[in-house]
């Protein structure tokens, strides 16, 4: 059976980011196509709390960040930024802190899965925030933009820790020299995407991986989670004690044992989140 969706209440910065809970899946939706989604300080605090607020609830299992409009985020909304107001030593440093880098912290430490259902442009932080989540979707309209150098600036939001780590650094290096926009089927093939569709396919196949994702073994999608994330940065010993120890600890879950119990009695098993 389908939840009825759960909308909450609606104000300035609710209506920019734009949250639903729909069958176990928190929907959260860049709702600022005027803009092309660009994003304030608001709402990334938003976005952020969001993700916490996710991997604290039970009945969520998983996430999906998509946007309406032409545009997936065409970045960050400089207006009024640390760039415009002449900062003193330290203040873009604290800035970045605070911002873009706690904006894809909360993605990749989300201990639900998270899923990006890319609409159109992804720029700067934008391509960042779509990078950062666990399985991405493009339309096929869709492009990737490392539009920093075009700015004379320094990538921020994780992006030279993202890239390499997906693309290894050659590649990594010539999007963010260059800045050129990087359609989705190119983005594919570089293991960017994980699937291009239709755009009009987009939403449908994004609810179906999301609810598939909403009926597996929750805990032990989490904890698979941190051991990939960890093992980019870890030697061989430390990952293989980090998988000792995450099979420790789910083992212990309802859904462990019921997918031990279901393979034995030869059904599909189902799992609880639990």
């Amino acid at each position: 059976m389908t939840d009825s969706p759960r909308e909450d209440p609606v104000d300035p910065v609710d209506s920019v980011v734009r949250h639903a809970t729909d069958n176990g899946v928190s929907w959260i939706t860049l709702n600022r196509p005027e803009a092309m989604n660009a994003l304030a300080w608001d709402h990334r605090e938003r976005i952020i709390h969001l993700l916490e607020e996710a991997s604290a609830d039970p009945s969520v299992r998983a996430v999906v960040i998509t946007a309406t409009g032409r545009a997936f985020c065409a970045g960050a909304d400089l207006r009024g930024g640390a760039a415009a107001t002449d900062p003193r030593p330290g203040d873009v440093a604290r800035t970045i802190r605070r911002g873009a880098q706690r904006l894809i912290a909360a993605v990749l430490d989300c201990e639900k899965p998270v899923l990006a259902a890319v609409n159109g442009t992804a720029a700067g932080i934008g391509a960042h925030l779509a990078l950062a989540c666990d399985l991405v979707i493009a339309a096929d309209s869709a492009k990737f933009v490392e539009v920093f150098v075009r700015r004379g600036l320094v990538p921020d939001g994780g992006g030279a820790y993202l890239l390499p780590r997906l693309v290894g650094p050659q590649r990594a290096k010539e999007l963010l020299f260059f800045g050129d926009d990087l359609p989705a089927a190119a983005a594919e093939r570089l293991g960017l995407v994980n699937r291009v569709v239709p755009a009009d396919d987009l939403d449908k196949t994004a609810r179906a991986w999301a609810e598939r994702l909403a009926s597996g073994p929750t805990r032990a999608l989490a904890l698979t989670k941190q051991l990939v994330n960890a093992s980019l940065d870890s030697d061989r010993t430390t990952a293989f004690a980090a998988e000792a120890a995450a099979q420790e600890l789910n083992m212990s879950t309802a859904d462990a044992q019921e997918g031990v119990r279901s393979f034995i009695e030869r059904r599909p098993p189902e799992f609880r989140g639990r």
